[in-house]
């Protein structure tokens, strides 16, 4: 029997999911996470494929934990070394399939959450599929494959990650045998959840809203898995608080299309404010998407009803001017690498940005798990979206990073969180921005690009610097000085260092694209070194304290005339924990914060409770 969309929405409200489930944004019925022990071998010879390891066992002598990168202590492996091509062997049997809902007539997709770098799946000896990029979710089909003559099925992973490869988008993953400065171990193979969903032959493989509060409507972006043979219906049902407040019908002819949602009791005189999301009071919407093929789609989404805008004050969120208070998050983790131990590990790291009284996380160098982004949805921390950078510039580091960011946005435009887009920091990948018109088209083209596939949030073309199409005027600044921040942070400072160079002695504004105009932020400063745990390895960061004192007392040399600058829009202090090498996190590395949090609020939203 189906259920209606409507019920969907209003009785089992996605909002409401408890953050384990793995696509937060598109929640069916059954799923079967594979996150266990499975087989695990090195492949340095690069002889896995010619041997046909996709059909044996005999290669897998060693276990892995799943889903974490064999560099991690949580792997069980834990090899920093240079090990460019790794494979997993992973057992489907007969519980996953049952307790994933599959059943003849339906399909079974196999979804990865990410795997690092180019990775080659086989199931039962057969090749499913090919994925390039390393931050990306990817599905496969998997049903074809699998050997009717088999109660337990393979799926046999091969992912090469070549260490040494600056043209791949690697953001802070080191080059160099040991992590040093700013670049981190590495993060080899899968490091997101692997997981089992199955679905009808004609199903929903993308869902994304995009609400226009001055016009109480949703545009609901849809995509199938096909086109249908023949035109199908699609109900969709948005829900607040358990009451239905829109319902529409359309009829599918093609693969993708857009459906609008009247939201008629939002715009009949009902108080608009009860709607919307803000960071501070961040309610959603509910949603549910019937796909009445043969056998009918059910999937439950949430919203949230908000519009993100760049102004002369700021960045603003329902026309209202936001200021950003936000912290540098690494994402980095000393136990498991870029894969946050747990999905209560993620919950509480929200929390504890929240708790030091910030608004906004700029996520750095790495796309975050979709469900710390639904702890940041529906606890109202505000997130820039960023992805790994590359270090070098040609065509084939052009093709590998446009293709992956493409992948990016539309995975993760659902999120009310994601506030802004940055696919560039400090010129990595674009070195010569200033001065090669390539690089320069690159930088703007990609940001028109991010335009073209999202056009409702602002964009940063390269945070830091050398902006050539940017929505928000954005700079990097290292100083610790009180005064020498209070006279940089004035109209005449800016207009100084728009005339000359910035802090880092790089150009702001490169071409006749980029405004002048555009709100200022300082968006990465601080990194005041303190060591608290004490450590063998050298540590490093922009300046250093002595003692617990000395470091609230450079806190507040740097933060007080930052707040009081009339020109300044929003911060990001660098960074929220310390990480291998870098000890300038405002917490350990087993986020355990440096000064009491109350303190730290009172630092970062100028309340003073001394």
């Amino acid at each position: 029997m189906t259920t209606s969309a409507a019920t969907l929405a209003c009785t089992s409200p996605a909002s409401k999911q408890d953050g384990h489930y793995p696509r937060p944004l598109m929640v069916r019925g059954k799923s079967t996470l594979l996150d266990r022990k499975v087989g695990f071998a090195h492949d340095d010879d690069l002889v896995g494929l010619d041997e046909r390891w996709y059909s044996s066992a005999e290669p897998f002598s060693r276990e892995i934990q799943l889903p974490f990168p064999p560099e991690s202590k949580l792997s069980g492996i834990e090899e920093t070394g240079y090990h460019p091509c790794v494979w997993y062997r992973i057992e489907i049997t007969a519980a996953d399939l049952e307790s994933a809902g599959h059943s003849e007539g339906r399909r079974l997709v196999l979804h990865f959450g990410a795997v690092d770098y180019e990775t080659t799946v086989f199931v039962d000896g057969q090749q499913v599929g090919t994925h390039l990029g390393g931050q990306t979710p990817f599905s496969f089909d998997i049903t074809r494959a699998l050997d009717p003559e088999v109660d337990t099925h393979v799926v046999t992973v091969r992912a090469f990650d070549d260490p040494l490869d600056c043209r791949q988008p690697r953001g802070k993953q080191d080059w160099l045998p040991e992590a040093h400065v700013i670049w981190y171990q590495r993060t080899t193979g899968i490091w997101r959840t692997v997981w089992l969903e199955s679905v009808p032959p004609l199903h929903l493989t993308r869902l994304v809203f995009r609400p226009d509060i001055t016009s109480g409507r949703v545009e609901a972006l849809v995509e199938l898995n096909r086109r249908p043979a023949e035109a199908t219906q699609v109900e969709i049902a948005i829900a607040f608080d358990g009451d239905l407040i829109g319902h529409t019908t359309a009829l599918l002819a093609e693969q993708a299309a857009t459906v609008t949602v009247d939201l008629t009791r939002v715009t009949n005189g009902v108080d608009l404010e009860r709607f919307v999301w803000m960071p501070q009071r961040p309610v959603l919407m509910d949603a549910g998407v019937v796909v009445h093929g043969d056998i009918p789609d059910e999937t439950r989404s949430y919203l949230g009803y908000r519009q993100v805008g760049a102004s002369r004050a700021g960045m603003t969120i329902n026309s209202f001017p936001i200021y950003l208070r936000s912290v540098l998050e690494q994402g980095y983790w000393h136990e498991s690498c870029l894969t946050p131990p747990s999905v209560e590990a993620m919950k509480a790291e929200v929390q504890l940005m929240l708790d030091m009284g910030l608004n906004n996380c700029r996520i750095h160098q790495k796309v975050e798990d979709p469900r710390f982004l639904f702890f940041c949805d529906t606890m109202g921390l505000t997130v820039w979206g960023e992805t790994a950078s590359a270090y070098t510039f040609d065509s084939v580091a052009i093709q590998r990073f446009a293709v992956e960011w493409v992948d990016i946005v539309r995975a993760n435009e659902g999120h009310p969180s994601i506030i802004a887009w940055t696919p560039f920091n400090e010129s990595w990948g674009i070195t010569h921005v200033s001065r090669d018109p390539a690089q320069a088209a690159f930088s703007r083209g990609i940001s028109d690009l991010t335009r073209a596939l999202d056009p409702t949030r602002p964009v940063i073309s390269n945070d830091g610097w050398e902006h050539a199409d940017s929505d928000l005027l954005t700079i990097h600044d290292y100083e610790w000085r009180r005064e020498v921040l209070a006279d940089r942070y004035t109209l005449d400072g800016i207009q100084t260092m728009l005339a000359t160079t910035g802090p880092a002695g790089r150009v702001l504004v490169v071409g006749e694209d980029q405004s002048s105009e555009a709100p200022v932020l300082l968006t990465e400063f601080g990194g005041v070194e303190f060591v608290t745990v004490p450590s063998a390895d050298q540590t490093w960061g922009y300046s250093s304290a002595r003692d617990a004192d000395d470091y609230e007392r450079r806190m507040r040399d740097i933060m007080e005339p930052v707040l009081a600058s009339s020109i300044v829009r929003g911060f990001c202090w660098t960074q929220l924990t310390d990480t291998l090498q870098e000890a300038n996190g405002l917490c350990d590395e087993n986020r355990v914060p440096k000064l009491p949090i109350e303190t730290l609020r009172a630092i970062f939203t100028g309340e003073d409770t001394k």
